[in-house]
């Protein structure tokens, strides 16, 4: 398979997700990030894989200007709707599959909440690339799956640990200092109405 066969694949999956119904995620910002952010001056933020924008909005709401970055243009303009429908500006969206096209520019957080997929693509490459955009004195936020959830049929799947992230993201200690790195546990409901424990891996890092 070449290059442009994967970002097909990668493209064709995401629009076909997202128009399966007229949302797919419930809008709301991921708690987990919301807290860490919160603390920070809002500056430059890049959201990547913003789906159908509920951080990027978050993000815009509470002052920073924010780039939303994802592969289907579908979640993309659900998102900038309902920014426009808040009457929220600070936010561009732009559709890349991160294996072909990159953003570009510096930034003071980059945001990766989620950053996994059914679809095979090389996650800590391209964390690592984004990594590269952070400006000095800004952050790497990723907030992963640490474990499946409750309802989920994939109990049998081994996710990566934050320390095996990090020891494959391989950031300088000499440009990069640790902030925040372990799993975290919250509340979350099912698509079902089901109520469980969610456990998410936490690596937040600041470029010196």
């Amino acid at each position: 398979m070449d290059a442009g066969d994967v970002v097909s694949e990668t493209t064709a999956f995401w629009e076909a997700r997202y128009s399966e119904k007229p949302q797919i995620w419930s809008g709301r910002v991921n708690p987990v990030m919301a807290g860490l952010v919160e603390p920070l001056a809002p500056g430059r933020a890049l959201d990547l894989g913003c789906g159908e924008g509920g951080d990027a909005i978050w993000l815009a709401e509470h002052g920073w200007t924010v780039t939303a970055v994802d592969v289907s243009q579908v979640a993309l303009d659900r998102g900038a709707a309902r920014a426009a429908d808040l009457g929220l500006p600070g936010i561009t969206w732009e559709r890349h599959d991160l294996t072909a096209t990159f953003p570009g520019g510096a930034f003071d957080l980059v945001s990766a909440q989620f950053f996994q997929s059914p679809i095979d693509f090389p996650r800590l490459d391209l964390l690592r690339r984004a990594a590269g955009l952070v400006a000095p004195g800004g952050v790497l936020l990723s907030v992963s799956h640490a474990a499946a959830p409750p309802w989920s049929d994939h109990h049998d799947h081994v996710f990566p640990t934050v320390e095996e992230e990090l020891a494959e993201l391989a950031l300088d200690p000499a440009d990069w200092e640790g902030v925040q790195a372990g799993n975290v546990e919250r509340e979350a409901t099912g698509p079902d109405g089901q109520v469980g424990t969610l456990l998410d891996g936490v690596i937040l890092v600041r470029r010196r």
